[in-house]
């Protein structure tokens, strides 16, 4: 019983999943038709970074995606993955699409140009620094909610990440204002993150009504690998479902902690992090300690096991 994730913003480097590229002619095939069909020089950003485009979200998006897509179908190749043997697939954020096309629920090029302008979308929401995010260390969402309540904070929670990691979205004014009332009540860590807007909150509400017709347009195939919904928390393989909870996922809380929760209910045993760096392996170890946890990050990984 194996679930496979895949990670979101924030787990991109220089030079993620090279190795996979120089080594293996799927990865090679697979930047290439990215490529082909995004029609932006993703080698270049990925591999040199040299206007630091990357960390642009126009291009982190389907930058971070492009590179899990490349080691999932390196690793599906290499260790002859049997589709028959998943369960579930779900990705953080912009993971989610990275679970639609490896399951193939979206083709290649659907997904990878729907992304692409989800990046776009995101990146011109709103005016630059105006707004942001901050990763609240040593709290859960019910703390987290009581603070933005006794405070008339106008802040809302991006990220329920694990109950020692909340992420929330805001105007920067009132971001800043928030910080000494969150260490007051015993918030261990406040982190500004590195992003220009307030993502998954009201802020991208217009964008994400945007892409509401991108995603009806799209053709989703019908398998036995459930999604679960990073806008519900609920497992679902059928299309409808799946789309709806898509068109809200954009402007809304990540629930991340829960849908962890879900898979633990469905007696998941093993979970398998494919796409850069580790960062969602720990925050399910901060969720809990029922899974045998595996990623693939670099071609090291592979043969771990």
């Amino acid at each position: 019983m194996t679930s496979i994730v895949f990670p979101g913003q924030g787990s991109q480097f220089t030079g993620m999943s090279k190795d996979f590229y120089d080594n293996f002619a799927i990865a090679k095939s697979t930047f290439d038709e990215i490529q082909d069909y995004v029609k932006i020089n993703l080698k270049n950003i990925i591999f040199k970074n040299e206007e630091n485009l990357m960390n642009i979200t126009n291009y982190t998006q389907i930058c971070i995606f492009t590179a899990s897509i490349s080691i999932f179908k390196t690793f599906e190749n290499e260790c002859n993955i049997d589709s028959s043997n998943i369960d579930f697939m779900l990705g953080h954020s912009l993971g989610e699409y990275t679970a639609l096309a490896c399951s193939k629920k979206i083709n290649l090029q659907d997904c990878s140009l729907i992304l692409k302008k989800r990046g776009e979308l995101m990146n011109n929401a709103v005016i630059p620094n105006e707004t942001g995010m901050v990763a609240l260390i040593g709290c859960n969402s019910e703390k987290v909610e009581k603070i933005l309540s006794d405070n008339n904070l106008q802040l809302q929670i991006a990220n329920d990440n694990s109950p020692m990691q909340i992420v929330v979205s805001g105007d920067v004014k009132e971001l800043e204002r928030s910080r000494e009332i969150f260490i007051k009540n015993n918030v261990k860590k406040f982190v500004k993150l590195n992003v220009s807007s307030a993502f998954h909150s009201k802020f991208m509400n217009e964008a994400q009504l945007e892409l509401f017709h991108d995603i009806d347009k799209l053709d989703l195939k019908k398998n036995n690998i459930k999604i679960v919904s990073n806008y519900t928390a609920e497992a679902s393989n059928d299309s409808e479902t799946i789309k709806n909870s898509l068109k809200y996922q954009m402007a809304n809380k990540v629930r991340w902690t829960d849908s962890i929760l879900k898979l633990e209910n469905f007696g998941q045993k093993n979970i398998i992090e494919i796409g850069p760096g580790k960062v969602l392996s720990g925050l399910i170890n901060r969720i809990t300690n029922s899974f045998d946890i595996r990623t693939i990050s670099e071609i090291k990984d592979i043969s771990d096991k």
